[in-house]
């Protein structure tokens, strides 16, 4: 028996059919895929079905694990973008600034 597996508790309610020793889950299987949006279907007991559309935020930025080990929260990511931005010259700076206007005026 592997010495990492967990005994079932005695209050366990889980039928013993469902014995999940020696199996390994994978973390993150669906992450990527929900990342970019994704259908919520209800199936009510009137018989009506709810459909949801759930679409990521505009906006939101997913960090990776190792990244986010760094950066617990939005504060440290941008206060480190922040000192980056202070490196990068002027003249560069205000070019990405008027790409990024016309890109969002594209987008209406």
């Amino acid at each position: 028996m592997n010495p990492k597996a967990v005994k079932p508790a005695d209050n366990d309610e889980m039928l013993p059919e469902y014995n999940f020793l020696g199996k390994k889950g994978v973390r993150g299987k669906h992450a990527k895929a929900m990342r970019a949006g994704y259908t919520i279907t209800i199936h009510k007991e009137d018989g009506t079905v709810q459909v949801q559309n759930v679409a990521p935020q505009e906006n939101a930025v997913i960090l990776d694990p190792d990244v986010r080990a760094y950066f617990p929260d939005s504060e440290s990511v941008n206060n480190a973008l922040r000192s980056l931005i202070a490196l990068v010259p002027k003249r560069s700076r205000q070019v990405n600034e008027r790409q990024a206007k016309y890109r969002k005026e594209i987008r209406k």
